[in-house]
């Protein structure tokens, strides 16, 4: 609470702490106050700030407003990242420092962030894995189990872009022994576990486990489901159907799938995913 702002309000307005605490208080509550940060019962602050024109915002730091101000910016980011805009993505992290940020889960987050469009916009390795480094080595907390998994993930799928399968299974198997335990409460939490989840499945889909792959993509369709969100379902569905197709399954069956990747894409503007559906539709014969 800015005291200091109130009393310095107070003597511009020429008025002894006797004359502004007259019939509301005590001179000794607003003594104590001004002088210790003492704060009086809310009613009496309230009181105390009509008579010098003040609200209680003005006493309280704009720290809420900036943290406020500082998640709506991430937030914008993450849903780019989730909506496979990466470029808009990055363009919003960057707007935000990283040096002002100090609180711990924001900070997280941001490093969460900036791992993954690094990797997803072939930056430099060496910074990806930098970031994830940070998150895992950060004190354990309630709050950084979800940021564990994402750099986890995050690490898998760099390896995996660097074809060294052996070193991205060592991250992805770590994270398939605690994603299945973690308990989604929020809506960011559904976008997190949907990212670790379709990863987990794509990559193992690349590397020809098929059945480790249906399974973990079957769960993240599940996700979706039961929270009412479309934004994975078309690379869900198009990673299912190319995975029928590598397993010999029938036509209809892939297509079918096809056809729900297509329509979810349409859905969610996914201009990206509709036209690699397109381009793998032609390849089949229909």
């Amino acid at each position: 609470m800015n005291i200091a702002y109130f009393v310095e309000t107070r003597k511009k307005m020429g008025l002894s702490q006797k004359e502004l605490c007259d019939g509301v208080c005590t001179q000794a509550t607003l003594s104590r106050f001004e002088k210790n940060g003492q704060v009086p019962a809310i009613k009496i602050l309230i009181k105390l700030c009509n008579r010098l024109n003040l609200s209680l915002a003005d006493l309280f730091p704009k720290v809420e407003q900036a943290s406020s101000a500082l998640n709506r910016k991430m937030t914008d980011a993450e849903f780019k990242l989730i909506t496979m805009d990466y470029e808009e993505a990055q363009r919003s992290l960057q707007e935000i420092n990283f040096a002002s940020i100090d609180n711990d889960d924001q900070r997280l987050r941001y490093l969460y962030l900036q791992g993954y469009l690094t990797t997803l916009l072939e930056g430099e390795t060496t910074d990806a894995l930098f970031a994830f480094s940070q998150i895992l080595a950060a004190d354990a907390k309630d709050y950084t189990v979800i940021y564990n998994l994402l750099a986890l993930t995050g690490s898998g799928i760099i390896y995996a872009q660097k074809q060294e399968n052996e070193k991205a299974d060592f991250y992805f198997n770590k994270v398939l022994k605690e994603i299945y335990d973690y308990q989604i409460r929020t809506t960011t939490d559904v976008w997190r576990v949907l990212n670790i989840v379709y990863n987990c499945g794509k990559f193992y889909s690349d590397v020809g486990e098929y059945e480790t792959s249906d399974a973990l993509l079957n769960y993240a369709y599940e996700i979706c489901a039961d929270n009412h969100l479309t934004y994975y379902l078309a690379r869900v569905a198009f990673r299912l159907a190319r995975n029928q197709r590598a397993q010999g399954k029938q036509l209809s069956e892939i297509c079918e799938y096809l056809n729900d990747a297509r329509a979810f894409a349409r859905l969610n503007g996914n201009t990206h995913e509709l036209k690699a559906i397109e381009a793998y539709r032609q390849t089949l014969e229909v």
